[in-house]
């Protein structure tokens, strides 16, 4: 049997998060290392939408979740758990997550996504999009006034072991002797 006739059986011919009977597909809740029915699940082309397009997201559609998310099936409570967490801002959300309770394996699952995205927010770029690490070269692209050191920190400056901060839009370096923080957005890693 394949994937989607197992979940079609799994489900009784319904998105396992809306109901809804139309526009049926298969979705694998990442992150997926092999696609099974265990970690796949069915759902609707309007649900498909707004878990891929987060800016098409319409709260009113997710009160499914209400039902939906005390189902048997770790796949479908995964996407319940990330889908209340996308709308923490609505009331009624907030409170449908605080009576979800997930095993421990399942927690992991849901929880792998928020953490994949905190490291990619919080992870320092280039000018180019290239990852900055902590001891890296980099080189300006663009002369820098430098407030308070009276100095302009000029074009092509090599800016050698640079540090990071807490806020992945800066870093720190030594520019003519003097320690600077300085806006990823003007650094090319060298």
């Amino acid at each position: 049997m394949t994937i989607e006739q197992t979940l079609l059986a799994r489900s009784d011919s319904k998105c396992e998060l809306c109901n809804s009977e139309s526009n049926l597909s298969v979705y694998e809740v990442p992150p997926v290392t092999d696609a099974n029915a265990d970690n796949c699940v069915l759902v609707c082309e309007t649900c498909l939408d707004q878990i891929e397009n987060p800016e098409n997201v319409n709260p009113n559609h997710w009160r499914c979740l209400n039902d939906s998310m005390w189902t048997a099936v770790p796949a479908v409570q995964v996407m319940a758990w990330r889908q209340l967490k996308r709308l923490n801002t609505e009331i009624w959300a907030q409170d449908l997550l605080d009576m979800l309770y997930l095993d421990e394996e399942t927690q992991i699952w849901a929880s792998a996504m928020d953490t994949a995205e905190a490291n990619a927010e919080s992870s320092s770029v280039d000018s180019n999009g290239v990852t900055l690490n902590a001891g890296d070269s980099v080189t300006l692209i663009k002369d820098l006034d430098v407030k308070g050191a009276g100095f302009t920190a000029k074009r092509g400056t090599l800016v050698k072991g640079i540090a990071l901060t807490d806020n992945p839009e800066h870093i720190e370096g030594r520019v003519n002797g003097t320690r600077i923080v300085l806006l990823t957005k003007f650094l090319k890693k060298a």
